[in-house]
C-alpha cells in the first residue's frame, strides 16, 4: 500500500521485462522452425518431386524435355526480372524517401534510364521469343517415317481411336468410348506414333499432360503431330476445349505398353469385329454444312 492508502505498484527487478522478450522470441523462432520441418517431412516423395518440376507432371514422351526446359527457363527469367524490379522499388523507397517539406529537384530527362527501360523489355522478349520458336520446332517436328499411325476422332462427348496398323490381314482396327466407359488409347513404348486429329461436330482439344503436348481437334481440318512414348504406364487424357454439356466427362486414358502387348490388344480388337475405321461420319473430314475439306495442319 502507498502512504496515502492507495494500492502500491509492484516493483520488479530491473531488466526482468527485457529478459522475457528474448525468451519469447526464441520460442517463436523454435516453433516456426519445428512447424517448417514438420511440413517438409509430411510431404510425400511424389509431392516433393513435383515441386522440383515446378508443378509439371512426370514426363512420358520424347517431347518432354523441350517443353520442360522452356517452362523452367521462363520461370527463371520471370524470377530474375521480379527480383530486379522489387530491388529497384525498395531502393527508391529508401533512397528517395521524404526527409523534409521541401519540393524535390525536378528532373525532366534522364537519357540512360529511358534507354534502359526501353531496350530491356525488347531484350527480354527477344530471348523468350527465340527459345519459344526453337523449342516449339522441336515439339512439332515430324520424322520421315513414323512406325505407327493413329487417327483420333473427338466427338461430343467421347473419343474414337483408329489404329492404322495391319492386323491379321485387316487394314486398321478401332475402339471408342462412352460417357460411362471412357476410351483407352494403347501405344507401344519407345516407338514413334503419328497422330491425325479430326472432329465431326465442334472444336475439341486432345491433351495428355504427361506427354507435354496439346493440339486442337477442329471440324473440317486434319491437325497432325508426332511423338514417341518413353515410359510404360497408364496416363490421363482429356479434352482441353469447352465443347458442350458433357465436356467434363470427355476424358480418356493412355496405356503405354510393350510392343507384344500392343499387338495383342490390336488382335483382340480385330477379333471383336472392330476393323476398318470409325470416323464419326463424313463431317469428321468436312466443314459441317458445307461439305468441303478445309485443309491440313
Amino acid at each position: 500500500m502507498g502512504s496515502n492508502g492507495t494500492p502500491g505498484v509492484e516493483v520488479r527487478p530491473a531488466g526482468s521485462a527485457g529478459a522475457t522478450r528474448p525468451a519469447k522470441r526464441r520460442l517463436l523462432v523454435g516453433t516456426a522452425v519445428a512447424l517448417g520441418a514438420l511440413s517438409l517431412t509430411g510431404c510425400s516423395t511424389a509431392t516433393t518431386e513435383q515441386w522440383k518440376r515446378l508443378g509439371l507432371p512426370e514426363g512420358a514422351s520424347d517431347r518432354t524435355e523441350a517443353i520442360r526446359s522452356l517452362w523452367v527457363g521462363a520461370w527463371i527469367a520471370a524470377l530474375i526480372v521480379g527480383v530486379l524490379v522489387w530491388g529497384l522499388i525498395l531502393y527508391v523507397i529508401v533512397r528517395y524517401r521524404r526527409r523534409n517539406d521541401q519540393t524535390p529537384r525536378q528532373v525532366r530527362y534522364n537519357l540512360p534510364l529511358e534507354v534502359l527501360y526501353t531496350l530491356a523489355p525488347f531484350a527480354i522478349i527477344g530471348v523468350l521469343f527465340f527459345y519459344t520458336i526453337e523449342h516449339g520446332n522441336q515439339v512439332t517436328a515430324f520424322s520421315k517415317d513414323a512406325q505407327h499411325t493413329v487417327n483420333v476422332v473427338g466427338q461430343q462427348w467421347q473419343w474414337t481411336f483408329n489404329y492404322k496398323d495391319e492386323v491379321d490381314g485387316q487394314q486398321g482396327v478401332w475402339e471408342t468410348g462412352t460417357l460411362d466407359k471412357p476410351a483407352q488409347l494403347w501405344l507401344p513404348v519407345n516407338e514413334s506414333v503419328h497422330f491425325d486429329l479430326n472432329s465431326p461436330d465442334v472444336i475439341h482439344s486432345f491433351w495428355v499432360p504427361s506427354f507435354y503436348f496439346k493440339l486442337d481437334v477442329i471440324p473440317g481440318r486434319t491437325n497432325k503431330f508426332e511423338l514417341t512414348p518413353t515410359k510404360t504406364g497408364t496416363f490421363a487424357g482429356k479434352c482441353a476445349e469447352l465443347c458442350g454439356l458433357y465436356h467434363s466427362r470427355m476424358v480418356f486414358s493412355v496405356k503405354v505398353v510393350t510392343r507384344d502387348e500392343y499387338d495383342a490388344h490390336l488382335r483382340e480388337l480385330a477379333q471383336r469385329g472392330q476393323t476398318g475405321a470409325a470416323t464419326g461420319g463424313q463431317d469428321a473430314h468436312t466443314i459441317p454444312g458445307h461439305g468441303e475439306q478445309e485443309g491440313n495442319k
